[in-house]
């Protein structure tokens, strides 16, 4: 289940402040004291150990006061082990089942394990021991009322969704960690979205170039990168792909053609923010469907991609209907179109798929740590007028137009006022998200938003 939103702090459930290590964590490192977190505000130089705080906090905090279990879930390096190291480590022990001789001794005495790591205890990297769960949960029965047992990090949905809907069921909150967004790197991580609240949206960012947030785009959103400025961003790439390559991909079945499917990755990256036939691609690849939609279950599961469906009225027409797919991080989309140049990046075919990539991982990123599922589609009609994401905020249906223009026109809303018509009273204000700094209204009831303010 997935928790909802909440307000809560580290003081309501009586944790400790955590403990100073001396080490560095996974998303912290030196910053340069003249540089930016490109695309968003200056942010000072750091020592090693500055925790940068997560919007998924509270809802955390409130999941382990509630229930016995929570699994946290979540692409590699997204700082999941940081976050319940910072929450929790100083009451809960902390162990990894990542080695070989640690997964060796929970697959042959699974019993004896949980013994020597009783509750209250983080267990990391749960994926690669599927079958401690129904021993977690026995444990968990024999003392249903204590919460905060066990707190599960996974960086595979695939390989553990199902084993916790089985045994976990009712036991467990499961919640997602996705890389930093930028209002966590502003350290506003509660701040709204533009269109949630009254009035008119808050300004959240100062200005800064078109080139600077182009930069931060090639970087992306994981917290090594995206605070450590020294770090070299190809070359982090670079050992990301090949170790989610050979670490997670060799893994999961679905996968044998390591080569032929490094080329399905290469169409995936071409394909960016377009309508997606499954069927042309494995044509493309030589392969069959069925094997293309495994691949692509695959890069779903680990976090990897994300699928926006279009929106219809008929809610049973969305799953029907061609899909579009866009990649988790920017930066990894980056670094597969071999871009390494901000002013190549912009001005290249892939300006607009890079763009709409980094949007819709801002609004997925900020719904996502309040613990909801974020419901965002697109809208197309027949004659090919297109939004291009569609935010279900409950009460109301919020259009976004993605423009690479950091010159805002009237025109740009065109297709937003058409959405709005077609809707009805559904249809909330649209917002053209723009790279430049002007914040002004493009007609009744569209406003052209800086990116940095998104």
């Amino acid at each position: 289940m997935i928790v909802a939103a909440v307000h809560a702090t580290q003081a309501d459930y009586a944790l400790e402040e955590p403990r100073d290590t001396g080490k560095a964590r996974e998303d912290e490192g030196p910053m340069h004291a003249k540089e930016e977190v490109l695309g968003r505000p200056r942010i000072p130089a750091q020592p090693m150990n500055t925790y940068v705080e997560r919007s998924i906090e509270p809802v955390l905090l409130r999941a382990a006061a509630e229930f016995p279990a929570v699994v946290l879930t979540g692409p590699r390096q997204s700082g999941k082990t940081t976050l319940l190291r910072h929450l929790f480590g100083t009451r809960l022990r902390y162990v990894s089942l990542d080695a070989p001789d640690v997964r060796s001794a929970v697959l042959h005495d699974p019993r004896s394990f949980l013994e020597m790591y009783s509750p209250p205890v983080i267990m990391d990297e749960i994926q690669h021991a599927p079958n401690l769960l129904p021993y977690i949960k026995e444990s968990i029965d024999a003392n249903r009322s204590v919460t905060g047992q066990y707190l599960l990090a996974s960086s595979q949905n695939l390989s553990i969704s199902e084993t916790v809907s089985e045994s976990l069921a009712g036991r467990a909150a499961t919640l997602r960690l996705l890389p930093l967004s930028n209002r966590e790197l502003r350290h506003e991580p509660q701040s709204m979205l533009p269109w949630e609240g009254e009035g008119s949206p808050k300004k959240l960012s100062t200005a800064h170039s078109f080139r600077d947030i182009w930069r931060g785009f090639l970087r992306g959103g994981y917290p090594e990168l995206a605070t450590q400025l020294s770090r070299d961003t190809w070359l982090w790439h670079s050992s990301y792909v090949q170790t989610y390559l050979e670490r997670d991909v060799r893994t999961l079945r679905q996968v044998g053609d390591l080569t032929r499917y490094q080329s399905f990755l290469q169409l995936l990256v071409a394909r960016t923010a377009q309508l997606l036939n499954l069927s042309d691609v494995a044509r493309d690849l030589g392969v069959s469907v069925n094997t293309v939609k495994a691949w692509l279950s695959v890069l779903e599961a680990t976090y990897q991609v994300v699928v926006v469906r279009p929106y219809f009225a008929n809610v049973g027409k969305r799953l029907v209907k061609t899909p579009k797919v866009y990649f988790t991080d920017v930066g990894t989309l980056c670094y597969l179109a071999g871009l390494k140049d901000p002013d190549h990046a912009a001005a290249g075919p892939m300006g607009g798929p890079i763009m709409e990539t980094a949007v819709l991982a801002e609004i997925l990123r900020t719904m996502t740590h309040r613990g909801t599922e974020p419901r965002v589609y697109f809208w197309r009609t027949m004659a090919g007028t297109e939004v291009d994401f569609v935010v279900d905020a409950g009460a109301r249906l919020i259009p976004i137009e993605v423009n690479l223009s950091g010159t805002p026109r009237p025109t740009m809303g065109n297709a937003i006022r058409r959405f709005q018509s077609d809707i009805g009273i559904k249809a909330g204000d649209g917002y053209v998200v723009h790279p430049g700094s002007v914040r002004l209204p493009l007609g009744p009831n569209v406003v052209a938003l800086p990116f940095g303010d998104l």
